[in-house]
């Protein structure tokens, strides 16, 4: 039998951000309404509105009320809408307001025992959790470097993970192919017996050769000794065969709707 509960689903998707959120580098607000996100970087993805709320009335105000800290610092910004956003077209009002809609992502999940065990990956592969901020350095470079993000989102990164510390219920998972970091990931333990996996990314050169599924399978297989059972994740299209290899299946769509601001060119 599948996990079917979208709202899990989309709360353990989230519960990644409202982590980093507790940091004194981010500033979060967590309220009935939605849950913001805003940093020092000018990059939207250290800059985020989650599980927006909205009341139809006004919505335009609300909307530009919500995006008026990040404008005021001239952030970009990525408003995220899910199965429980409200209003159910909140998308389209957002483009109205001049955000673009820039990517589709796949809420899943996979529920033991459905969890697939076998899976070819390359014999001199070695996947490693964190335990130091020496490796947690190289887990930034391939994270910065698999997402194709900047490197003030990577010292952003480094800042809030290494001050965090490496005890759970949070660990983060190194892939070493030839002596080289090559892949990361990352393990979140919730409640409910649900675990989720987030920032799974692979360096270009090291790309196709399963990496990213060993990356995601060796976080989970440590959640199930551990006792937890069912399993969430965001996928985007690249990653959506590799999870799917595992046994997860979508179950509702996430959108993510960009305004740029003044960030600069590479962001």
């Amino acid at each position: 039998m599948y996990y079917r509960d979208t709202g899990a689903i989309e709360a353990g998707i989230f519960r990644f951000w409202i982590r980093l959120g507790h940091s004194p580098q981010l500033g979060l607000y967590d309220g009935p309404d939605m849950l913001r996100l805003i940093s020092d970087v000018p990059s939207p993805f250290c800059n985020n509105v989650l599980r927006a709320q909205l009341a139809l009335d006004d919505i335009d105000t609300q909307i530009e009320t919500t995006l008026a800290p990040f404008k005021s610092r001239k952030l970009p910004v990525r408003w995220w809408t899910s199965p429980s956003t409200r209003p159910a077209d909140l998308g389209s009002l957002l483009e109205a307001h001049g955000l673009t809609r820039m990517a589709d992502v796949a809420g899943m999940a996979v529920q033991l025992p459905n969890l697939s065990e076998k899976l070819t990956r390359p014999l001199d592969l070695t996947v490693e959790p964190v335990s130091d901020v020496k490796t947690l350095e190289r887990w930034i470079q391939v994270l910065t470097t698999g997402l194709g993000v900047t490197a003030s989102v990577g010292t952003l990164f480094l800042d809030v993970l290494s001050s965090s510390g490496f005890e759970l219920p949070w660990r983060h998972y190194i892939g070493w192919l030839k002596g080289e970091a090559v892949a990361c990931s990352s393990l979140l333990l919730g409640a409910g017996g649900i675990a989720g996996i987030y920032f799974v990314a692979t360096v270009p050169q090291a790309r196709g050769q399963g990496i990213g599924s060993a990356l995601t399978q060796v976080p989970l297989l440590y959640a199930r000794a551990m006792g937890y059972r069912i399993f969430v994740l965001g996928a985007t299209q690249m990653g959506l065969g590799v999870y799917q290899r595992l046994g997860f299946r979508e179950y509702c769509k996430l959108g993510i709707y960009v305004w740029k601001g003044e960030m600069a060119q590479g962001e």
